[in-house]
C-alpha cells in the first residue's frame, strides 16, 4: 500500500457555498410553511441535514501533519498540504505527524562478537515518509520503530568486536563512523515496510559490562604499555645506530667489537630506561 492524494476542495470556498445552501434553504422552508407545502418542508428537512453533514468535511491541516483519510474502510488517500480543506464528510480521517522525530534505546547489555558481554545504547533520527505504510502495513509505528531499532542495534554490537587487537580490523569503539552508517543501514532495512525513513542513527554508548570492567581496563593499560615501549625501543635503537655512525663517519674514536656493544648496551638502558640514568664520569683513560 502507498501514499496518495486524497481527493479535497478548498474549505473557505465550500463553507461559503453550504452557508448560502442553508440560507437558500431557510428561504424556501419559510415559504413552504406560509404555503403548508408538505414535500417542500420535507425537502428542506433533507437539503438542512445535508448542509448539516457536508460541515463535517472541514479539516485543518496543520504544518508537518497529515491526515490519513479512510472512507467505509476503504482508504482514499492522504492530506498533507497545509490549510483549511473539504474532504468526504463521511470519510474518516486520522491525523499523523510528519515531523522530525528522535529517540534514544534503553540501554542493552549484549555480547560483542568476542563474546564479552558490553552496555550498548543508540540515537535514532528518524521520519514518516508514506503515511499510508505507517498507519496500515504495521499495527503502532511508533512502537515498531522503537523494536527494530533494538533490534538492529543487538545485530550491530554482536557482529563486531568492542575493542579491535588486530590492525586494520572495525571495532565498535574505533570506527565509529563506519558504525553509524552500519547501524543506520540495518534499521532503515527494517523499517522501510513502515514507511519511515531513518536519517540519522549513531551510537550514544558504550561501555564494557561491570562485571568485566576492570579486567577490560587492565587489558587496556598493558596493550598501551606494550605498544608505548615499542615505539620507545625503536626511536632508541635508531638513535643508537645513528650515534655509532656519527662517531664512525667523524672519526672521533675507534671502537673494537666489544667496546662497540658495551656503549650499544648502555644508550639502550638510557634511553629505554623508565628512570634517568646516573651519569658516571671516567676520569681515566678510554680502557682503564
Amino acid at each position: 500500500m502507498r501514499e496518495k492524494p486524497a481527493f479535497t476542495l478548498p474549505g473557505g470556498l465550500m463553507f461559503l457555498m453550504t452557508l448560502a445552501a442553508i440560507g437558500v434553504t431557510i428561504y424556501f422552508f419559510v415559504g413552504f410553511v406560509q404555503a403548508q407545502v408538505v414535500p417542500g418542508l420535507i425537502a428542506c428537512a433533507l437539503a438542512y441535514a445535508a448542509e448539516m453533514i457536508s460541515f463535517k468535511g472541514l479539516t485543518i491541516v496543520n504544518p508537518n501533519e497529515a491526515q490519513v483519510v479512510q472512507l467505509f474502510g476503504t482508504y482514499i488517500g492522504t492530506l498533507r498540504q497545509q490549510g483549511w480543506w473539504w474532504v468526504n464528510p463521511f470519510a474518516t480521517r486520522r491525523r499523523i505527524s510528519v515531523r522530525v522525530r528522535n529517540f534514544e534505546t534503553e540501554k542493552l547489555k549484549v555480547n560483542d562478537y568476542d563474546g564479552n558481554p558490553i552496555e550498548i545504547a543508540a540515537v535514532v533520527v528518524w521520519q514518516v515518509v508514506d503515511t499510508a505504510e505507517a498507519i496500515f502495513q504495521v499495527d503502532s509505528y511508533e512502537n515498531f520503530v522503537q523494536v527494530q531499532s533494538e533490534a538492529a542495534l543487538r545485530t550491530l554490537a554482536t557482529s563486531y568486536a568492542y575493542d579491535s587487537h588486530v590492525a586494520g580490523s572495525a571495532s565498535l569503539r574505533s570506527h565509529t563512523p563506519e558504525m553509524a552508517d552500519h547501524l543506520k543501514k540495518e534499521i532503515q532495512d527494517r523499517l522501510a515496510k513502515a514507511g519511515v525513513q531513518v536519517i540519522e542513527a549513531r551510537i550514544s554508548h558504550l561501555a564494557y559490562a561491570p562485571e568485566i570492567a576492570g579486567a577490560m581496563l587492565q587489558r587496556q593499560q598493558a596493550s598501551a604499555i606494550v605498544a608505548a615501549r615499542q615505539a620507545i625501543v625503536n626511536g632508541a635503537v635508531g638513535m643508537v645506530e645513528m650515534a655509532l655512525d656519527e662517531l664512525e663517519s667523524k672519526k672521533l674514536v675507534a671502537l673494537d667489537p666489544e667496546r662497540r656493544a658495551a656503549m650499544v648496551s648502555n644508550l639502550l638502558v638510557v634511553l629505554c630506561g623508565e628512570r634517568a640514568a646516573q651519569p658516571v664520569l671516567n676520569t681515566g683513560t678510554l680502557y682503564t
